[in-house]
């Protein structure tokens, strides 16, 4: 599936892999927010954990065309994950993300795995506003 990505994280503009990652490579970049998730601090970086409760803010980016399978694996090297993996540190998942104007979209999301999140929930911080761009 060519989803686009939810990002909340190091890929957002501004951030530090946005421009090593995603300039050039996009055709749009919108305000969105993902529910059912809950922020975590990272080492350097921030946890996306699925609860029940929680609304993640980041940013809905659509991949050019051309490119979107190069940069899928540029991503999930990033991001650690390979699938079936065991020892990943995020999986990525489809969920549905909500853009500022309403509407509501299927995105690649890459997610704290179940070990990850397991730590985090016993052990993590949680961000309250749920925006890491933000703390």
């Amino acid at each position: 599936m060519r989803l686009p990505f939810f990002v909340y994280g190091t890929l957002r503009p501004g951030e530090c892999n946005h421009d090593l990652f995603l300039r050039g490579r996009t055709v749009t970049e919108e305000p969105a927010r993902l529910a059912g998730a809950v922020l975590y601090e990272g080492p350097g970086y921030p946890y996306a954990v699925e609860e029940d409760e929680g609304v993640v803010r980041g940013e809905l980016v659509t991949a050019a065309p051309d490119g979107y399978e190069q940069l899928l694996a540029a991503l999930d090297r990033l991001e650690d994950y390979a699938p079936g993996d065991p020892a990943n540190l995020y999986e990525r998942v489809a969920r549905s993300v909500t853009c500022d104007d309403g509407r509501v979209v299927q995105a690649w999301v890459y997610v704290a795995a179940p070990t990850v999140a397991a730590h985090l929930r016993a052990n993590g911080k949680p961000l309250d506003n749920g925006d890491w761009s933000g703390t």
